[in-house]
């Protein structure tokens, strides 16, 4: 929940307040299920990164408030959800908890043993990096996040289950659809209305999972793992279709993202180098001339282009 004033006049955000969602993030899953039915024959979740845990809400109320309308003469399945998140949480009714890592195989096992050796009917992931401002840092670092969530998803999902995860939607989005198609043989991407049009999040609804013929479910996962020597040349056939991902060049090169000082060799002095192409006509050519002729002060500064005479300048006082 954001504490900034625009936030605070955000619909979403004081609706959230006043139902008693834990984050504004709760609607998105609920249109989501308006738009997709993704509740219809759950009675197993899995909530991934649920930290602070409104997905995790919106999952016990809709399933267990559910499961509270049938009556018990029915034969109706109990509902059991899992949360799993680094993070602690607080405690949520009808909500078991895993402070755990989605990359770990230890995980997957944890939430099986939950559902007493049952797949889930459906995986949900809201999760999200810390967004740095460059865009494409970001774009890669959710693409990570999905695709961890992808691999813990094909250990712990029934084959027809259902994958709900957000995603940005930079230039390479693309290659996430084509790899998801893999497993699911439905794939739509949507953006729900109380997600903000400013952001380029969007969710991947994921329905009717289909592994391939012969996957076997692993954590060797190269995008997540640096040793590709060891684990990915092992792998064989569709386990091989996920691409490395691999940043060139040396440690000591220079990052282009920081400043540095003029001065780099302590023995050299630094020497100005013009550009190879000035630039033309620049917006702050004006500028520049007042400046070195020390007119920016004076109130009769003249208005107009440095190449162009007060005289041919039509509001130009007549002398």
């Amino acid at each position: 929940m954001g504490r900034s004033s625009k936030d605070k006049r955000d619909i979403y955000y004081r609706l959230a307040k006043e139902e008693g969602w834990r984050a504004r993030s709760a609607f998105k899953l609920l249109q989501l299920d308006h738009e997709f039915n993704l509740f219809t024959g759950v009675n197993r979740a899995v909530d991934l990164c649920a930290a602070p845990g409104s997905w995790s809400q919106v999952l016990s109320r809709k399933l267990r408030g559910r499961e509270e309308k049938v009556e018990k003469g029915e034969g109706g399945e109990e509902v059991k959800i899992v949360a799993v998140d680094l993070q602690a949480m607080a405690p949520l009714p009808g909500v078991t908890q895993i402070q755990g890592d989605i990359t770990k195989v230890s995980t997957a096992q944890e939430i099986i043993r939950h559902f007493e050796g049952q797949p889930a009917d459906l995986v949900v992931c809201d999760g999200a990096p810390d967004v740095t401002g460059l865009h494409d840092v970001d774009e890669y670092i959710q693409a990570q996040l999905l695709l961890a969530a992808l691999n813990i998803t094909t250990h712990v999902l029934k084959p027809g289950g259902t994958f709900v995860a957000k995603i940005f939607r930079g230039k390479d989005v693309t290659l996430l659809y084509s790899q998801l198609k893999i497993f699911f043989s439905g794939v739509t991407c949507a953006k729900p209305r109380s997600s903000r049009n400013s952001s380029i999040e969007a969710f991947v609804v994921c329905q009717n999972y289909q592994p391939p013929e012969g996957y076997v479910p692993n954590m060797s996962n190269p995008l997540l793992d640096h040793s590709y020597d060891v684990d990915f040349n092992q792998l064989e056939g569709p386990n091989r279709v996920i691409v490395p991902f691999l940043a060139c060049g040396d440690l000591s090169a220079f990052d282009s993202d920081r400043t540095y000082p003029l001065q780099l060799d302590a023995g050299k002095q630094y020497q100005y180098t013009p550009p190879t192409q000035p630039p033309i006509h620049p917006p702050y050519q004006q500028a520049c001339h007042l400046r070195k002729n020390n007119l920016l002060s004076r109130e009769d500064a003249p208005t107009d282009c440095p190449n162009q005479s007060r005289d041919q300048d039509p509001s130009a006082e007549s002398s």
